[in-house]
């Protein structure tokens, strides 16, 4: 497969940078936008992105580089794996030389004070651009360690579906899409508030049964929200919904669960995202659900409670006991047996 033009990874995170070499197994060029000179400098050398994915050989095909402007002056399709809190910043300067190109989201966060999705500021830095999300159980380093893996890719845009199936498919990665980028795009979001759940959890010692009923019921959860701000409550049993959802909460690779576990070992917010060294989307991400719930009055008790454990002092043991103390719900909101054989 040949590519013309070289395909932009903009971050230099450890997802972006799985993303790159993935891209480059695929035989094509690919140009790695970060803004840190000596991380640069260290691939280009060393061919390995210590910071984030040490032990990891960068392909030849993958080039390092800090010219954000000549980078999307040289490129039409770019993945965009900048962190939730930078992406507007960073890219606002540059929305006329946006126009026109394939953006594809890799973040899986929202906007702050806007409650906006990530390929929702994108569209509105450079609405003429052509917009997508990229989202599902996808933990960097094991895509990048070959792990069989598999995503979805989600746009309107049919056109930008297929070129990202085709540049992105390969013997170890596998891409479906979906027309719903709204609900891909929140799956991937949500998710990381329940991971910071479950690392708790397992950090304090709890059974299997209640790691599978915080699961489900986050599932539950996420989808009740979904749905309510428009998403389709089926695409939430793919990929970008349970999918996600299971190996973030599963897995000690997950930065969020990360976070979790050294919440439930005692350490302050502030020291366990210390010690993760990386950003973990989710308690940004908290803030914003937490708020945006009470306003749309959707029923999430485990948000409200993650938020009381972190900034109103409770702990979990007292927020699953208030849980379990709460009124049964139906176990599953969206049921329909219209279109199922």
């Amino acid at each position: 497969m040949t590519e013309q033009r070289p395909i932009a990874v903009l971050g230099g995170g450890s997802f972006g940078t799985a993303v790159a070499n993935l891209l480059a197994e695929n035989g094509l060029q690919v140009r790695q936008w970060m803004r840190d000179p000596e991380q640069a400098e260290a691939i280009r050398v060393n061919r390995e992105n210590p910071r984030y994915l040490k032990g990891i050989k960068i392909l030849p095909g993958v080039e390092a580089v800090t010219d954000l402007q000549a980078t999307l002056e040289a490129c039409d399709l770019c993945f965009v794996a900048l962190p939730s809190s930078a992406l507007r910043s960073v890219l606002a300067p540059h929305a006329e030389r946006l126009s026109g190109k394939l953006l594809v989201s890799l973040t899986k966060g929202i906007e702050a004070h806007t409650f906006k999705l990530m390929s929702e500021i994108l569209e509105e830095i450079a609405p003429q651009a052509r917009i997508g999300v990229l989202s599902g159980p996808n933990l960097a380093r094991e895509i990048a360690e070959h792990a069989l893996t598999a995503t979805v890719v989600a746009s309107e845009d049919e056109e930008l579906c297929s070129r990202v199936q085709e540049a992105l498919h390969g013997r170890t990665f596998r891409v479906y899409a979906s027309a719903d980028r709204y609900g891909v795009e929140l799956g991937g979001a949500l998710k990381n508030v329940y991971a910071i759940i479950a690392g708790m959890a397992v950090a304090l010692g709890m059974g299997e049964n209640t790691k599978s009923m915080l699961i489900t019921r986050a599932l539950a959860e996420m989808t009740r929200f979904a749905v309510n701000q428009g998403a389709n409550p089926m695409t939430f049993l793919g990929l970008a919904g349970v999918g996600d959802l299971i190996v973030t909460c599963s897995s000690p690779k997950s930065r969020n669960y990360q976070v979790g576990f050294a919440l439930g070992q005692g350490l302050s917010l502030e020291d366990a995202v210390t010690r993760l060294g990386e950003v973990a989307e989710g308690v940004n991400t908290l803030k914003v659900l937490k708020a945006k719930s009470q306003e749309a009055g959707v029923y999430m008790p485990l948000v409200a409670g993650l938020h009381a454990i972190l900034f109103e002092g409770r702990t979990l043991e007292q927020v699953i006991e208030l849980l379990m103390r709460a009124e049964p719900k139906t176990d599953v909101d969206f049921i329909s047996t219209s279109g199922f054989n």
